[in-house]
């Protein structure tokens, strides 16, 4: 499966990073954009360090995923993923700000992520939109709202408990498992109801 990744600048690091190495584990090959805003964020949430440099970020972040990873600039319009003429099974926006989600919503393309978001609307791909905002404004609402019936899945960053969840890798690993269910793909991350 090809998969696109966005990483945009929403609270969530830990999502996106589980993530990635779920769809790697998967044998999934993986195109990953990472906004400037994000790289701030994942070197603050995962590395404790805001001022790590985007290519030491970069690196970290892919770190172990192996040869099926490609990261293209954000500025990348050259990028396979930015032509609905690519063969891409499903893009995924994890963690989705509400600025890149209302950005998704009105139709305009600032980077390769909006881009790569709108091939997939318009070529009725499997979209998957992982906002984590709250609470949130009648406009968060109405954007998502739009999306939907654009045909985006909208996941939000919230696990749930029943699973039994005793660490805060079991609740990452609870909405990684869903978003990977939205993909196909299987996965054992989290008990199934009723198992």
């Amino acid at each position: 499966m090809r998969v696109f990744l966005g990483v945009t600048g929403a609270s969530g690091a830990a999502y996106a990073r589980r993530l990635l190495q779920a769809l790697t584990a998967a044998d999934c090959e993986v195109g990953v954009s990472v906004s400037g805003a994000a790289i701030e964020v994942l070197a603050t949430e995962l590395y404790a360090d805001a001022r790590l440099s985007r290519d030491e970020t970069l690196a970290r972040f892919t770190e172990g995923t192996g040869a099926n990873v490609t990261v293209f600039d954000p500025g990348d319009w050259h990028a396979p993923y930015a032509s609905g003429s690519a063969k891409v099974d499903a893009y995924v926006i994890c963690p989705c700000s509400m600025g890149t989600l209302g950005t998704i919503a009105s139709g305009a393309m600032q980077n390769l992520i909006h881009r790569a978001a709108s091939v997939a609307l318009k070529e009725e791909r499997k979209l998957v939109l992982c906002p984590r905002e709250t609470p949130l404004s009648a406009i968060h609402l109405e954007n998502m709202l739009t999306l939907r019936r654009a045909g985006a899945t909208i996941l939000f960053l919230a696990p749930g408990f029943y699973h039994g969840a005793e660490t805060v890798d079991d609740l990452v690993d609870f909405v990684v498992g869903r978003t990977l269910d939205q993909l196909g793909l299987d996965n054992s991350l989290i008990a199934r109801w009723g198992e």
